[in-house]
């Protein structure tokens, strides 16, 4: 080989390495996240926004997955549980079609235009519906028409189920709770039914009915069961209380028992049982209602003057353990002043949804009580300060009601 050639063979053997080095730079490298243990990604997935979490599926097909994954779910519903604000749905009916909104709280969420309109996949067959409940994630909605139709819907997930059909009667008022219980880790719809046999008609104003069915439908099961009769008497709205996997109900005055009371479902044992309720004299009243704060059982109770005091049952079950928590004075939104009847200042309280005004949401992370004026306005207060706060959102729709709510990736089709 001359001296030419061993030229021309060095320089082939340099430009095969160079295309090699090409080669092994154009190659796509695996980034940071793909590298990490699936714990790692998990972990740091688990601590984000519900937002974050949905937009995060359509990246590849291993965040997909990942995002179906039980544990993930798990794991976000324990943070959020750990001292983050909520979620709050806002559901719309009026002036038809109903509507439900979303609106996050969390101090992490900068974003202007916070209120944003959800997607009811159900809506072209039920136009119109109630919130039964809010319970890790997912939603139950009732037909609000014609009283037979039931959906639990995860509003971020898009996962929806219909549930059974149930025993229908032909002259019914019914009263709905929805919940978890962390020990048997079931989700169950309770369904109270009172009725009346047509051939008794009471010519009375007041609609009685004597007859009672309490029905139960475990999520995952094929079939509606029945409990048989109740011997309480509950106010026609859903439970507003899910405490320790306890439904809770405050009954309706009877002739012989005027007093009301505190009533608990068990969601494991499907037991009712009465609650001790707080010495303050209001609950034998109708103006108060139940709320859960801090994780506790709460009862808000209307005074004089617009007063509210907020009883918080610090250890479940245990009378002594009710304590007066705060005494909120009368308040009025800016925007509700407008319509506010001059002649009749204290009796604000009385015009609202179910007899009330304001209804007492939860506790922020910054210790203040969220508060719902009439359906139409956010308020926050401040214990500490005695201050109020009118919350303002664009895109908050005229008239609402909230319902506190944890988003979560929760799969309904991992409960069947």
């Amino acid at each position: 080989m001359d001296l030419d050639d061993d030229k021309r063979a060095k320089r082939r053997k340099t430009q095969t390495e160079d295309d090699d080095d090409d080669d092994h730079h154009h190659q796509p490298q695996p980034t940071a996240m793909e590298t990490l243990p699936n714990e790692i990604i998990v972990d740091i997935l688990s601590r984000l926004p519900i937002t974050s979490l949905v937009q995060f599926k359509f990246v590849c097909k291993r965040w997909r997955a990942l995002t179906q994954d039980p544990v993930l779910a798990d794991m976000h519903l324990s943070w959020k549980a750990d001292g983050n604000d909520p979620c709050l749905i806002l559901h719309c009916d009026f002036p038809i079609r109903n509507q439900l909104y979303f609106l996050d709280l969390s101090a992490h969420n900068q974003d202007k235009d916070k209120v944003k309109r959800l997607y009811v996949p159900f809506q072209a067959t039920m136009p119109e519906f109630d919130v039964v409940g809010s319970c890790n994630g997912l939603l139950c909605l009732s037909d609000s028409l014609y009283n037979d139709a039931l959906y639990v819907h995860n509003p971020f997930t898009m996962d929806c189920i219909e549930l059974p059909k149930s025993r229908q009667y032909s002259d019914q008022e019914l009263v709905f709770g929805f919940g978890f219980h962390p020990k048997t880790k079931e989700y169950k719809v309770v369904k109270i039914v009172y009725y009346r046999n047509t051939s008794s008609y009471s010519r009375a104003r007041r609609t009685v009915y004597p007859q009672s069915d309490v029905q139960i439908y475990t999520l995952g099961s094929s079939s509606w069961r029945s409990l048989g009769k109740v011997s309480y008497q509950f106010v026609r709205r859903p439970s507003e209380a899910l405490v320790n996997g306890r439904l809770h109900w405050v009954s309706r005055p009877r002739r012989y028992h005027p007093a009301r009371r505190l009533i608990s479902f068990d969601l494991a044992d499907e037991q009712f049982r009465e609650v001790p309720k707080p010495d303050c004299g209001g609950l034998n009243r109708c103006n108060f209602h139940l709320s859960v704060l801090g994780g506790c059982l709460a009862a808000a109770v209307y005074g004089n003057y617009g007063k509210l005091e907020i009883w918080v049952m610090k250890c479940y079950n245990v009378n002594e353990s009710w304590v007066k928590q705060f005494t909120i004075g009368a308040y009025m939104p800016k925007c509700l002043k407008l319509n506010l009847d001059r002649h009749r200042p204290l009796k604000i309280w009385k015009t609202g949804s179910n007899g009330k005004v304001v209804r007492v949401l939860c506790l922020l992370n910054s210790g203040e009580v969220l508060l719902e004026y009439k359906n139409r306005v956010l308020v926050s207060y401040d214990p500490k300060k005695g201050k109020f706060r009118d919350l303002v959102f664009q895109g908050l729709p005229n008239w609402f009601q909230t319902v506190v709510h944890t988003g979560s990736l929760n799969w309904l089709n991992t409960l069947h």
